[in-house]
């Protein structure tokens, strides 16, 4: 499902801030998640697949900057699995998934969450 999120809405607005960035960056298969009707801990997904954990870092740190600027407070970053295969960033409204492609095609967040309205950020540089 891909239905259109509103940007109106200020996390709406956050969250695809944070998938654009993702993939101006290079993060493979960017989706933004709206998680709103389904919990109470958070409003959004973004997840975005990393190529190495090179790549891991340097959109941790792009994520992390971003969040900086926007005066948003980090309350956690925790690293799942050896060689960095998932990095989780909470900024409270919005939680940022990084995700090597194995760990994103074993724990399946979009199917587990599947009824939750999606948006898929296209890569800029990706050919049409």
């Amino acid at each position: 499902m891909n239905d259109m999120l509103q940007e109106t809405d200020e996390n709406a607005a956050l969250a695809l801030d944070f998938g654009r960035l993702l993939a101006e960056h290079s993060g493979g298969d960017v989706v933004v998640m709206d998680m709103r009707e389904l919990n109470f801990w958070t409003d959004f997904f973004v997840i975005a697949t990393v190529t190495s954990g090179a790549h891991l870092s340097g959109l941790e740190r792009h994520v992390k900057d971003l969040a900086g600027e926007k005066g948003l407070p980090m309350r956690r970053s925790r690293k799942i699995g050896p060689e960095d295969e998932w990095c989780l960033l909470d900024l409270g409204n919005v939680v940022i998934h990084l995700m090597s492609p194995q760990s994103r095609s074993f724990y399946e967040l979009e199917r587990l969450w599947s009824t939750a309205r999606q948006i898929k950020q296209a890569n800029p540089e990706a050919p049409a």
